[in-house]
């Protein structure tokens, strides 16, 4: 693997803005990331009450059916004593959903032993899976590059979109025809087999989405201790039980805390990532696996399209006695997050980022601040062919994100395109249509001229449609003949920028593992990554 690092590909001015550490951002975090900011978030960490023993028995009992490792069990340890957390999560997407889900934990892993060599103590990695989120639709399929277009392969077409990813199952035959799905679109190499032979065993040991991405991200990560633990987990739910009565007596505050933060979020140029409202109750009710979230009016939580509704003595008698029927939503996540770990950093995306940046008060209305905020680190892996087409063409990887690639090949295409024909054409069309305006003109004069007229004008729309035709099928033929050197372009285009959006943002980790075979995660590990704001490559 080579290592290197460009200017991050079309960042937000948001995001320039905090990588740059813009001081106006004070408004919106405690701490931006630095070494002075890791080292007071310890100090005040100090004075945050966790409960340690009865957090860790929850998260072994989570993670008690994986394979062992001793890493895993070290951290536990330190967990339960003294140990701070990195910490960061992503939906249970199948096969670990994009890429970005695995480069956030890397982020996670990296940072937690960066810190801990530089505090000088414990801090451990931990994996937070929003398996209470419901949008299956977003979860349910993987996208594979194939001549430089997307492959999708969905489990299920069509999901139940309420259902929670803990209670949404998977059936055996039908998710191991899944994965045999996937990897008919990879080319096989040494490594495929076997490879497949795994995640069709893992998929026999699984019930459900969430299970599902445990086990994979878990056997990527096992080696690094990386703790992990489900948001809907019915024992952190039961742990959580005296936090969500907290969020429902201040529901209102809560709202209104947030409202107003995104509104001077907006004020600043960045927009309304969450559109928070001042009526919601940022708290979902789960029934039958479904979520419905609550708005507050007039101190009653209802959602009216589910029939529900709860005065706040109710929903409070919920919280006590089946939290496992409350869920959080973007805004009482982090709250929650922050109420259940010793968190010295966060590690999230750039959609992430802003929701947080709405946070700051209401995390100072419950006495805490936000931890420090970490972007985790981007990646593109480019693959060798895409090197070498890159090399033949004399471009510049930047040029696949800065768009001079997509004009490189435009410009290609217009240099081959048979203006001649082209012009011929034009020419035959100008002759047609001036023609058929002289019949149009002799046709005014007959007694049948209306209908007439009509069928000439559908006439002539007939003729420009088949010169439409011959003209793409002329253009066709003609791009053919220069087909080597344009699947260049859109092999470069599909693999590393498909859609014109990042490579991390469509392909599971397993199309590398396939190329790269089963140390690949291993490696990126050993990469020397930086929390700089450079977007990564990685080249094989």
């Amino acid at each position: 693997m080579k290592y290197d690092q460009i200017n991050q590909p079309n960042s937000s001015s948001f995001m320039a803005d905090f990588y740059s550490q813009k001081e106006d951002l004070s408004t919106f975090f405690h701490y931006l990331p630095s070494q002075i900011s890791f080292e007071n978030r310890a100090k005040t960490l100090k004075s945050h009450r966790v409960d340690r023993i009865q957090l860790t028995k929850v998260i072994r009992e989570y993670m008690a059916n994986l394979t062992h490792s001793e890493k895993v069990d070290t951290h536990l340890k330190e967990l339960e004593e003294n140990a701070l957390v990195v910490i960061g999560g992503q939906q249970a997407g199948l096969l670990t959903g994009p890429l970005y889900s695995v480069h956030k934990a890397i982020s996670i892993v990296i940072l937690a032993k960066q810190q801990r060599e530089a505090l000088g103590v414990p801090v451990v990695p931990v994996f937070w899976i929003a398996g209470e989120d419901h949008d299956l639709d977003e979860i349910n399929s993987t996208f594979t590059p194939q001549r430089g277009n997307l492959i999708k392969t969905t489990y299920n077409d069509r999901p139940n979109r309420k259902q929670m990813a803990s209670e949404s199952t998977l059936e055996t035959e039908k998710l191991q025809s899944f994965i045999q799905d996937v990897f008919k679109q990879f080319t096989e190499t040494v490594y495929t087999k076997e490879m497949l032979q795994k995640y069709l065993e893992i998929a026999v040991q699984v019930s459900t989405y969430s299970q599902f991405f445990t086990f994979m991200m878990h056997d990527f990560f096992a080696n690094e201790g990386l703790l992990m633990i489900d948001a809907a987990y019915e024992s952190l739910r039961r742990y959580e039980s005296p936090y969500f009565e907290k969020m429902i007596e201040q529901a209102p505050e809560i709202a209104t805390l947030v409202v107003d933060q995104e509104n001077r979020f907006q004020q600043a140029g960045y927009g309304q990532p969450i559109q928070a409202s001042p009526d919601s109750a940022n708290l979902f009710f789960v029934e039958h696996g479904e979520r419905f979230l609550l708005k507050q009016v007039d101190g009653v939580f209802q959602n009216e399209a589910a029939g529900l509704s709860f005065t706040k003595h109710e929903l409070l008698d919920v919280a006590k006695n089946h939290p496992e029927r409350l869920s959080n939503n973007v805004v009482t996540r982090p709250l929650m997050q922050e109420m259940v770990f010793p968190v010295l950093a966060f590690i999230g995306g750039p959609g992430e980022l802003a929701y947080w940046a709405t946070f700051k008060t209401m995390f100072e209305h419950f006495d805490m601040e936000l931890p420090v905020i970490v972007p985790r680190l981007s990646i593109t892996i480019l693959d060798r062919k895409s090197k070498q087409y890159l090399d033949e063409l004399a471009l510049p990887l930047e040029s696949v994100f800065d768009g001079q690639l997509q004009m490189h090949k435009q410009a290609f295409m217009d240099d081959v395109k048979d203006d001649v024909a082209e012009e011929m054409i034009r020419e035959i069309q100008q002759t047609l249509v001036e023609q058929y305006g002289k019949l149009a003109g002799h046709l005014e004069t007959t007694q049948s001229a209306s209908a007439l007229s009509v069928l000439t004008r559908k006439n002539l729309q007939i003729h420009e449609k088949q010169f439409t035709y011959l003209s793409r099928k002329i253009e066709d033929a003609n791009l053919m003949r220069h087909d080597v050197q344009l699947r260049k372009y859109n092999h470069i285009e599909g693999f590393i920028f498909p859609e014109y959006t990042l490579q991390e943002r469509w392909f599971s980790p397993l199309l590398f593992l396939n190329e790269m075979g089963p140390t690949f995660i291993d490696n990126l590990l050993s990469q020397p990554f930086e929390f700089n704001g450079k977007h990564k490559v990685i080249s094989y």
